[in-house]
Parts: structure tokens; sequence; C-alpha cells
């Protein structure tokens, strides 16, 4: 079963609105060999990033690793124009269809 369709619907989940990057299980192992399941949350942090092409902020709450991807590729208009559809949030998929639309439009904008 295709779990990408769960993150469409969750709004609020504890994900990467630019990675992707999720809750990780696993277990705390002890010096005893205790095995206790445990939950590894990603390092999430509000963040406003700007887009260029649009000139507006867009709020997002990613992880240190995405605002270092969304840096190394020049800014969030590039990194999203790069960028794979599947791991982007609907908020980041509304963005991206905006900066599509708009570099139809004016090439040179982007």
């Amino acid at each position: 079963m295709n779990n990408s369709g769960i993150w469409d619907r969750c709004d609020m989940t504890r994900r990467c609105e630019l990675t992707g990057k999720t809750v990780q299980y696993g277990c705390n192992v002890s010096h005893a060999n205790n095995k206790l399941t445990k939950r590894f949350l990603p390092n999430l942090q509000s963040v406003s990033l700007f887009s260029e092409a649009l000139k507006q902020v867009v709020r997002i709450r990613a992880t240190p690793y995405g605002v270092r991807c969304v840096e190394a590729n020049g800014g969030l208009d590039n990194y999203l124009l790069k960028v794979g559809n599947a791991d982007l949030s609907r908020k980041m998929l509304a963005v991206k269809r905006q900066l599509k639309a708009r570099q139809s439009r004016n090439p040179e904008d982007v």
C-alpha cells in the first residue's frame, strides 16, 4: 500500500515540508539488552523563506537539513523547481505551481 496519500490529508504531521523527513521508530537497547521502542522525532523548526520570483515570504516547518538544501540550491525558487513532487507538502506544491505559472508567463523572472 502506498502511504503518500496520508501526508496530503494531514497538515499538522511531524514532517518536513521540504524534504519529507518524518518520524522514525527504533529501539533503545540497554547494556542488559532490554529493548524499548522509541520514536525519533525530526528537528522541525518554523522558518520564513523568501521567494524572489513571487516576491512573498513563505512560512513553513522544516528541518535544518531542508533549509541547508534550499540555501545550497540558491534559494527557495531554484530548490522547488529542481526537486520532485513526492516529498513536498501540499503548501510547497502550491508554491511550486505558482512558480511554474510565473515562469511560463515571464521566463526571465525566475
